[in-house]
């Protein structure tokens, strides 16, 4: 994990990220990101709290970082 990233995400979104955030971060649309959790494939684990999904900044680290080693191995 790159503590750098984790630093930022922490900073910036606190210690957990909702749909609006996860959608920022990652380029990718609020309504991809709902279609994926219900389909099982979004790449970030998520849980619902309080009537709303999170995802733990970790957790998108971790994803951001397997990205970076996908570029990386090519």
């Amino acid at each position: 994990m790159s503590l750098m990233t984790q630093a930022w995400l922490l900073d910036k979104y606190g210690p957990r990220l909702n749909v609006d955030d996860l959608a920022e971060v990652m380029g990718y649309s609020r309504a991809t990101i709902n279609n994926e959790i219900s389909d099982g494939s979004f790449p970030v684990p998520t849980y619902r709290a309080h009537g709303k999904r999170w995802a733990d900044y970790r957790d998108v680290d971790a994803y951001l970082d397997r990205c970076r080693e996908a570029v990386a191995s090519v």
